[in-house]
C-alpha cells in the first residue's frame, strides 16, 4: 500500500509523518505518536472514548483517517495540561472523584474542555449535552457533570 505523507501539529508541536493511506487518526496519535492517553472503546464512533480536537471541534478518532489530519491542528488529553499543572477540568474530575476506571475519561475531558471553551457558563442541560457523546459505564455520570459545574462556577474543581 501507498505511503500518504501527513504534517499536521499535536498539542502545539508540528510533525510530519508517512502513514498507509488507511491508517486511523488514533493509531496516529497513539502508536506513532506515543501519546496513548487517547483510548479505542468502540472502533466505531459510537462511545466517544477517542475523543480529540481537531481545528477546534470534537471528532471521534477512530473515525478520522491521518490523511485528514493533513494541514490541521490536533489536541488530545496531554494537551490540556501545561508542564507540571493539570488543566482546572482534569483537577476538578480527580477532587470530585468523577473518575472510576479512568477509560472514558480522556473524551469526556475534552469534550468538556470544548463546551466550556465555546459556553464558559453552561448549565446542567448544556452540560449533559455537550457530554452526550461519550459513554461512561462506571460513574453514571453524576460526579463528572459535578466537576464539570465546579470549573463552570469559577471554583476550579476546589471542594468548598
Amino acid at each position: 500500500m501507498a505511503k500518504v505523507k501527513v504534517e499536521f501539529k499535536v498539542n502545539g508541536r508540528e510533525y510530519s509523518r508517512e502513514v498507509e493511506a488507511a491508517t486511523r487518526l488514533l493509531d496516529l496519535l497513539r502508536n506513532e505518536l506515543g501519546l496513548i492517553g487517547t483510548k479505542e472503546g468502540c472502533g466505531k464512533g459510537e462511545c466517544g472514548t477517542c475523543t480529540v480536537l481537531m481545528d477546534g471541534k470534537p471528532v471521534n478518532s477512530c473515525l478520522v483517517l491521518a490523511p485528514q489530519a493533513n494541514g490541521r491542528e490536533i489536541l488530545t488529553i496531554e494537551g490540556l495540561s501545561s508542564g507540571d499543572r493539570l488543566h482546572p477540568l482534569q483537577d476538578a474530575f480527580i477532587k470530585k472523584g468523577a473518575v472510576q476506571c479512568g477509560y472514558c475519561t480522556p473524551g469526556i475531558l475534552i469534550s468538556a474542555y470544548y463546551l466550556l471553551k465555546n459556553n464558559p457558563r453552561p448549565n446542567r442541560d448544556d452540560i449533559k449535552e455537550g457530554i452526550s457523546g461519550n459513554l461512561c459505564r462506571c460513574t453514571g455520570y453524576v460526579k463528572i457533570i459535578e466537576a464539570i459545574e465546579s470549573v463552570t462556577e469559577g471554583r476550579e474543581g476546589h471542594e468548598e
